[in-house]
């Protein structure tokens, strides 16, 4: 169906579509200038010292367990709500997964108790989610990392440029991916980046995003060099330059796009405030930050009611999601024994509203109307 107030729109316009054509008509498409100075942009905005563009955030993921040297017998603790991707990395490198429950359904991120008792002598790193670009709880989690000598790979796909104590999420672990997917903040239909500050995790990371080639095309076309070796068994992770260009556009709008979304989360908290039946997770939280999603959780309820309540808002015009189906019952992973408590809640009564930039108070308003029908009649 179509509907009146969809859960997504994207924030384009002819600077992408503009973008996209000079960089078809230099002649150069494949990973090169405009790859450079995406990973600048990075570096300067987030004050990082190492970016490099990937193919998509599950790269950028797959990479980062390679690079903290996970391998077969290393456990990886994680949440379970979140995108299969975030889990699915541990696996690729040969490590186990560790799941771990989330702190409440006002705060959907991993819990630092739960990570300090699923600690084993197996344990050697742990990704962290920032769901919908809010910051977990990086103060406990990086003190438990430091006690235990574990890695700590930060999944920063909801939230770029979102903070935490005045740094840039992606920037207080040891590595971090970003996602540039069609519904991201930052959009280019597919693609990601990899930031770090660590020296030899960036040189790494671009040997293996390349086949693990010395050299790329780009520099041996550009006379840097004529021939190249392979020194590591790499990938092929490389982001073509059509896709680096449009995500520089995006990057410029990244600012005023989240100063908005700012304003209409707050509008959103605003009304929700009057909706009985529904908590707002992060609600008190006071930081900057993306605002990628606007989930609430419904209390007292049931799978079976939040769907029936989804529908209700759907008949009235307005899409909204699930952020996420949990990874734990996914058929794949049901061997990997997880009680979850919170997150099974969480998972089975969340409803993910519209959000993004351009939505008017009018549609807020309308949203929240329809939310509260549906759920108090």
């Amino acid at each position: 169906m179509g509907y009146k107030i969809p859960l997504f729109k994207l924030n384009f316009d002819e600077k992408e579509a503009q973008a996209a054509f000079d960089t078809i008509n230099s002649g150069w498409i494949s990973t090169g200038p405009k790859n450079e100075a995406l990973e600048q942009m990075f570096i300067d905005m987030f004050h990082v010292k190492y970016a490099v563009s990937v193919t998509n955030c599950t790269g950028a993921l797959h990479l980062a367990c390679m690079l903290c040297g996970l391998g077969p017998g290393d456990e990886v603790l994680c949440p379970s709500l979140t995108f299969a991707a975030s889990v699915n990395c541990i696996r690729y490198v040969g490590a186990t997964p560790v799941f771990c429950d989330i702190v409440s359904p006002k705060h959907l991120n991993i819990d630092p108790k739960e990570i300090e008792k699923k600690i084993t002598p197996k344990t050697k790193a742990m990704v962290v989610v920032h769901m919908a670009g809010f910051p977990a709880k990086m103060d406990e989690i990086m003190a438990i990392a430091r006690k235990h000598n574990l890695r700590v790979i930060e999944d920063a796909c909801h939230g770029p440029l979102s903070e935490y104590k005045g740094k840039k999420l992606g920037t207080i672990g040891d590595v971090a991916a970003f996602s540039f997917f069609s519904n991201k903040n930052i959009s280019t239909g597919e693609g990601g980046m990899l930031i770090t500050n660590n020296e030899e995790f960036a040189k790494k990371a671009r040997l293996l995003r390349s086949h693990g080639m010395t050299t790329m095309s780009y520099q041996r076309a550009g006379g840097h060099a004529t021939a190249y070796d392979i020194v590591e068994l790499g990938y092929n992770y490389r982001l073509d330059d059509i896709r680096a260009s449009i995500a520089i556009e995006q990057m410029k709008k990244l600012p005023g796009d989240l100063e908005r979304r700012i304003a209409v989360r707050k509008r959103y908290l605003e009304k929700l405030a009057n909706v009985k039946g529904v908590v707002v997770p992060f609600a008190d939280c006071t930081e900057f930050v993306s605002n990628y999603i606007m989930p609430v959780v419904l209390t007292n309820s049931t799978k079976e009611r939040r769907d029936a309540i989804r529908d209700k808002i759907h008949e009235c015009g307005v899409q909204t999601s699930v952020h996420y189906p949990a990874i734990h019952r996914f058929s794949i992973y049901k061997d990997y024994k997880a009680e979850l408590p919170v997150t099974e809640y969480v998972t089975d009564n969340e409803i993910t509203l519209p959000m993004y930039a351009s939505l008017s108070d009018a549609d807020v308003d309308f949203i929240v109307e329809t939310l509260d029908k549906a759920i108090n009649g």
